[in-house]
């Protein structure tokens, strides 16, 4: 028998991910934030040309410029 998150089409990263996300969700209000900020994650990036590095962008930002821009 699998694992039930296997059989609910998650994979193990992801059910990690929602476990976490309930247990700081249930802890009183002050550990919860403490506890949400250290959960966050400010992924960046920058493009590299002829030997550069490029401006750093927040990739979270970029993703959702991008798919405004697709949507239009």
């Amino acid at each position: 028998m699998p694992a039930a998150w296997r059989a609910a089409g998650l994979t193990y990263n992801r059910y990690l991910a929602v476990a976490a996300r309930v247990v700081r969700r249930s802890l009183k209000e002050d550990k919860r934030i403490v506890a949400e900020r250290r959960g966050e994650m400010d992924l960046r990036f920058s493009k590299w040309e002829n030997g550069k590095q490029g401006e750093m962008q927040n990739l979270a930002k970029a993703n959702a410029a991008i798919a405004a821009e697709n949507a239009a």
